[in-house]
């Protein structure tokens, strides 16, 4: 009885080792496992599922034929590739859940998501979080011409990236008292998440009750999991 959580793949053209790793996952460690979670960023952006990149049809295939040998996964939106919907997540046999989900997982309540919702010194980012999470915004972008749209997401990370590159990292980490708030909400003892690219196990404190916050690493140099079990919680990195 296991499953898996992984999220910030950033998956895309320029980085071919990543993909290969990925794909090596899903072929060899993930069917070991009862289900997979993908908790945001599988990809470095997402424009709208008529995209017609090779990338989304290799990764599509790989998901779907992971399905087939009765191992489902399941997907939350991320930061990145928060316009991934229906027809991608048909094609590849993925389940796609709200931001947040609680799972009863062999004796423990989790609460999974990506994780940028709990960045809330981040004033900024939450500000434009829910800008581009506005339904009619997002309708409008996605039946832009698709030249439109790799324009504009072009200039978006770019703005990203000269914007974080001047902020506090503190500022982009998680509040700790947003993620006491989503763990008591929800009445929960762990926490999984991504999102801040920053992977470790942590204590927190919930009252008279101590409970745990796993935080995802990316996919750069090497993978990252965090694998639930009957016997525990472990977070566990490997070679791509």
């Amino acid at each position: 009885m296991t499953t898996f959580f992984i999220a910030d793949i950033h998956l895309c053209e320029q980085e071919p080792a990543i993909t290969a790793g990925f794909l090596r996952f899903l072929r060899e460690d993930a069917p070991k496992a009862d289900a997979v979670y993908i908790l945001g960023d599988l990809f470095e952006a997402w424009i709208g599922d008529d995209d017609p990149q090779p990338l989304h049809a290799k990764i599509s295939s790989a998901l779907n034929a992971l399905h087939q040998q009765g191992v489902p996964c399941f997907f939350i939106h991320g930061n990145r590739d928060f316009l991934l919907g229906r027809r991608f997540a048909r094609e590849s046999l993925m389940t796609l859940l709200p931001e947040s989900k609680v799972l009863e997982l062999y004796g423990r309540k989790v609460l999974i998501l990506h994780g940028d919702t709990l960045c809330t010194d981040d004033v900024g980012y939450q500000k434009f979080r829910k800008k581009v999470h506005n339904p009619l915004i997002q309708k409008i972008f996605l039946l832009l011409p698709l030249k439109w749209r790799l324009a504009i997401a072009a200039k978006m990370r770019a703005g990203s990236k000269a914007s974080n590159s001047h902020k506090d990292l503190t500022i982009m980490d998680v509040n700790q008292k947003a993620v006491v708030q989503e763990m008591q909400n929800h009445g929960v003892e762990w926490l999984i998440h991504g999102h801040t690219h920053r992977p470790a196990i942590h204590e927190v404190p919930l009252g008279e009750t101590l409970g745990f916050r796993a935080v995802l690493g990316a996919w750069h140099e090497e993978g990252s999991m965090v694998k639930v079990t009957s016997d525990g919680v472990e977070l566990i990195t490997f070679p791509l």
